[in-house]
C-alpha cells in the first residue's frame, strides 16, 4: 500500500490525476515542462463556482431507474470518493472528472426558488424527489451555504415527499425538519456505508465521515422515527465485497429498515481514475480487483447496459447477490420502509402565502 506521506500522493484527495475532458481541445499532461519550477498539479484548496440554472429538478428515463426525479444543489463533491459515477458529469462544465471534481464545486443558490416554481407548475402531481441523485447534498460546503436545508423547508412547506442519499453526518443538523416530514410519511433517508474498515474508508472516500459516524446517523434518525435504508454501495469485488453481512447487521442493529447495494462500474473517465488510484494504493492486488470488476460486466470496466450496469452478472456478481439476500433475510426480516403519503401536497394556490412571500 502507498502511504500518504509519499510526495506524489495528493493528501486528502481521492483522485490522483486530472483526466482528459473529451469535450475540450486542450489536454492535461503529467510531464514536466523544462524550466517550470512549480508542480503542474497542486493540492490546492477547494474552489466554489456559482451557477444560476433555469430549472432544478431532473428526470431520468433510464429503464432501471424508473422515472427518478432528483435535485443536485451541488455539482462536484469534496468527499472525493474514488469510484463516484458522478465524476463524469463534471466534464460537461469544462472540468476534469479527476481532481477537478473534488476541488471545483459548482453551487446552485437559487435551487429552493426553482423548486417552488416546479411545485406550482400547472398540472403538477406530487412525485418523490431525490436529493443527491448525483452528488452528496450534505457535502462540506452545505454546512455554510444551507441550500439543502432550504430545499427541505420547501418540501415541508408544500408537503411533498423527498428522499435523501448521504454519507455525511451533517444531516443531523436538520433533524427538526426531517422529524416533521417523517411524521407525515414524507421522507426516506438512505445512508451510504461502503466499508467498516477505517483504513480502507480513508483511501476510498478521503473526506467522508467514518463508518462509526454514519452508523450513529442511522441510529439517531431511527430513534426519531425517520425511516432509514442503508446503501452498501458500491461493492468493489476484492476490496469491500466481504463486508456486506457486517454492514447490514451493523445498520440493522441501529434501526435501519431496509438495505440496498450496487456493484461498482467504472464508466468514462472513472476507469482511468480508479485504475491509477488502485495501482498506487493497493499495488499488490490491483490486477485482481480490476479483473473481478471486469468479470461482473462482461469483461469490461465500462458498462452502460441497463439492468447489468449497477447489479453486475456472472459468478462473482451472483455470489455478492446471494450474500446480500442472505444478510437481509437474517438481519432485516419483516422490516419495511413506510409508503410515502402523496395526498398531503398543497400547491401555492391552496395557501395564503408563498414561503418566499413576506
Amino acid at each position: 500500500m502507498v502511504h500518504e506521506d509519499n510526495p506524489d500522493f495528493f493528501k486528502g484527495r481521492g483522485a490522483q490525476l486530472n483526466t482528459h475532458n473529451k469535450f475540450l481541445k486542450t489536454k492535461y499532461v503529467a510531464e514536466h515542462i523544462e524550466g517550470l519550477d512549480e508542480p503542474l498539479l497542486e493540492n490546492s484548496a477547494t474552489q466554489l463556482f456559482e451557477e444560476t440554472p433555469k430549472k432544478i429538478v431532473s428526470e431520468s428515463h433510464s429503464p432501471d431507474l424508473s422515472h427518478m426525479y432528483s435535485i443536485n444543489p451541488y455539482q462536484g463533491c469534496e468527499h472525493g470518493c474514488i469510484y463516484c459515477y458522478a465524476r463524469n458529469s463534471h466534464e460537461y462544465y469544462g472540468f476534469s472528472a479527476g481532481l477537478d471534481f473534488e476541488r471545483k464545486i459548482i453551487i446552485k443558490r437559487n435551487a429552493p426558488e426553482l423548486l417552488e416554481q416546479y411545485f406550482n407548475k400547472k398540472n403538477y402531481k406530487p412525485v418523490c424527489i431525490m436529493l443527491s441523485g448525483n452528488t452528496d447534498c450534505y457535502q462540506p460546503v452545505e454546512r455554510r451555504l444551507e441550500i439543502t436545508r432550504k430545499l427541505l423547508e420547501m418540501f415541508l412547506h408544500y408537503k411533498n415527499p423527498v428522499s435523501i442519499i448521504t454519507k455525511n453526518n451533517l444531516i443531523l443538523r436538520d433533524l427538526d425538519i426531517l422529524t416533521e416530514l417523517a411524521s407525515m410519511n414524507l421522507i426516506h433517508v438512505n445512508v451510504s456505508i461502503t466499508s467498516l474498515n477505517e483504513q480502507l474508508r480513508q483511501k476510498l472516500e478521503p473526506r467522508t465521515v467514518t463508518a462509526t459516524g454514519r452508523l450513529a446517523v442511522v441510529q439517531k434518525l431511527s430513534e426519531k422515527g425517520i425511516p432509514v435504508r442503508v446503501m452498501a454501495a458500491p461493492i468493489i469485488p476484492g476490496l469491500n465485497s466481504n463486508e456486506v453481512p457486517n454492514i447490514i447487521k451493523a445498520a440493522a442493529d441501529r434501526g435501519a429498515l431496509a438495505a440496498g447495494f450496487t456493484i461498482v462500474r467504472l464508466n468514462g473517465s472513472i476507469a482511468e481514475i480508479f485504475s491509477d488510484w488502485i495501482y498506487k494504493t493497493f499495488p499488490d492486488r490491483a490486477e485482481k480487483v480490476l479483473n473481478m470488476i471486469k468479470s461482473c460486466h462482461d469483461g469490461k470496466l465500462n458498462d452502460s447496459d441497463f439492468g447489468r450496469r449497477m447489479s453486475g452478472e456472472g459468478k462473482v456478481a451472483e455470489s455478492i447477490h446471494q450474500m446480500f439476500r442472505m444478510s437481509c433475510n437474517r438481519f432485516m426480516a419483516g422490516r419495511v420502509m413506510p409508503e410515502y403519503d402523496y395526498t398531503l401536497f398543497v400547491p401555492r394556490k391552496g395557501r395564503q402565502t408563498s414561503l418566499f412571500d413576506s
